[in-house]
């Protein structure tokens, strides 16, 4: 079953996030950024580039995305240091969510996609 495969995915609770069960019928991971309101849009202004979430898609896969990004913003030294790494490239806090966010969307799917084989 794909909630099995998804129970050792740090931070997701399959019980509780089961939206992030429906993008296994979207064709790609970018479809399922999208779709979760995570792919970034362009909010350039000027000579300032930089992008923002979507207020757009499915607003309860984005909350279980949120949560699960929370999560491992806690408990996760791997999130930890992403985190940081992008604070450290000039990301704001919100930013470097956005991308952690977009991270997990391509994540979560390519797992959902090719789960990894179990003896």
């Amino acid at each position: 079953m794909l909630a099995d495969e998804l129970d050792y995915v740090v931070g997701v609770d399959t019980h509780r996030d089961e939206h992030v069960l429906a993008v296994v019928v979207v064709p790609t991971g970018a479809l399922v950024a999208q779709l979760a309101g995570v792919a970034p849009l362009p909010a350039s202004s000027g000579l300032t580039n930089r992008h923002r979430l979507s207020r757009g898609g499915d607003r309860q896969l984005n909350r279980a995305l949120h949560t699960i990004a929370l999560h491992r913003r806690h408990h996760d030294p791997a999130t930890r240091g992403y985190i940081a790494r992008r604070i450290a490239e000039g990301k704001t806090p919100r930013e470097a969510t956005r991308l952690l966010k977009r991270y997990l969307a391509r994540h979560l799917y390519r797992l959902l996609e090719h789960p990894p084989m179990t003896t």
